[in-house]
């Protein structure tokens, strides 16, 4: 193995977003966010959008996405084409 190639592996902690769960694990995944974790040591923090705490196929429930509005939102955003018919 060749030295000073590989990335430096740390404690970093994952906040799963949509459950509000954080892990504690190592990564080499660069954050410029910290937290301060149960054992009062401060650790780089990168927040994720699903995890195996909020993924559907790991929790065994089904989980409601808001899908509503999209188009609402879409066309405020860029304004409705009048119709050429």
């Amino acid at each position: 193995m060749k030295l000073g190639i590989h990335p430096v592996s740390r404690p970093v902690v994952f906040r799963d977003r949509a459950s509000d769960t954080a892990f504690l694990t190592r990564s080499t995944a660069p954050s410029a966010k910290t937290i301060e974790w149960e054992d009062g040591a401060t650790y780089p923090l990168i927040d994720v959008e699903v995890s195996s705490a909020s993924h559907p196929f790991y929790t065994g429930t089904a989980r409601v996405v808001d899908s509503a509005g999209r188009v609402e939102r879409f066309e405020r955003r860029y304004g409705r084409k009048a119709s050429t018919s």
